[in-house]
């Protein structure tokens, strides 16, 4: 399997799907590496590969344990603390979700939060075309009562963001 592929399996595994792999996500999102080694027919130096160079920090590999970062669409508590944002962050997104943005905001879909970058160039929201990229007013946002956190590779997590604080949309 290339680290690619393998990158991409583990995301869904500990996103989306652990069940297939009959794990449960314990608190914080950890899983044994052990049976999902089995599970993906792997070694712990693939793992320790794909995790150490992913370009977004998706996954934290702690002894016998890996977890994804953030992202999950299946109930887990990733035992974060409540985190004071920087004044602006940043989301990446497409010009066809503008308008449903500038109505509603920014949504978590079927994942736990809305992703926010503190980094306005990071690597977002390109899958559907160019990317569009909006800036939040997340210092505005916590003094008005949102709680922000923020996930060990640097990706601040939040409820959703309503259109009033967003720029750009």
């Amino acid at each position: 399997m290339t680290d690619h592929a393998l990158s991409r399996r583990l995301s869904y595994l500990l996103r989306h799907a652990p069940h297939e792999a009959g794990l449960t996500l314990a608190p914080g999102g950890w899983v044994p590496l052990a049976p999902l080694l089995r599970h993906l027919n792997a070694t712990r130096a693939q793992v320790e590969a794909v995790v150490t160079h992913c370009d977004k920090q998706r996954f934290s590999l702690r002894g016998d344990h890996i977890r994804a970062n953030q992202g999950h669409s299946v109930p887990v508590d990733l035992q974060l603390e409540p985190a004071s944002p920087p004044a602006r962050l940043y989301h990446g997104t497409h010009a066809g979700a503008l308008s449903a943005i500038r109505e509603g905001g920014l949504r978590p879909m079927n994942r736990h939060h809305v992703h926010l970058s503190p980094d306005p160039a990071r690597r977002v929201g390109a899958r559907r075309g160019p990317p569009v990229i909006l800036i939040i007013r997340a210092g505005e946002m916590r003094t008005a009562g949102h709680l922000f956190f923020v996930s060990e590779n640097g990706v601040w997590l939040v409820d959703t963001v309503p259109p009033a604080f967003i720029d750009g949309a």
